[in-house]
């Protein structure tokens, strides 16, 4: 669990991450429609010049994120991110809590093919699509 307050309901990731967990951290749960949600606290360290959310961080939210909506799918297999698309829609300026959530359009033996969106309490900042391969695990 979180020791932030407005995240207090999330979880962090049943592994450890060394790169999310220093850019991010990131966290997840299911929400009432049984959906997974990622979510971060958007900090100073995440803006860029110009103030508002920086689109490396956004995109690397996406990528954990891409996991999260597939939680269930990939179980204890080993899977990495061989595309991902992202559309940037609005800036985020204000420190908030940055969600991100999605759908799995396409699941073959190896390959899950997802789309989402990333969204602040106020507006969608941007969507994506993306796709995860199964690897063989050593």
């Amino acid at each position: 669990m979180t020791t932030d307050k407005n995240l207090k309901e999330y979880k962090k990731w049943y592994e450890t991450e060394p790169f999310e967990d220093f850019v991010g951290p990131f966290y997840y749960k299911k929400d009432s429609e049984e959906k997974y949600v990622s979510a971060f606290e958007c900090k100073k360290y995440h803006l860029n010049a110009m103030g508002s959310l920086h689109g490396g961080m956004i995109m690397s939210f996406i990528d954990y994120t891409l996991f999260v909506i597939c939680l269930e799918s990939i179980k204890e297999q080993s899977f990495v991110t061989v595309s991902c698309s992202t559309e940037f829609l609005n800036p985020s300026i204000n420190d908030q809590i940055i969600f991100g959530d999605g759908e799995i359009t396409q699941e073959t033996k190896s390959m899950i093919f997802i789309k989402g969106r990333i969204y602040n309490k106020d507006k969608n900042l941007s969507t994506f699509s993306g796709i995860l391969k199964k690897i063989k695990s050593n």
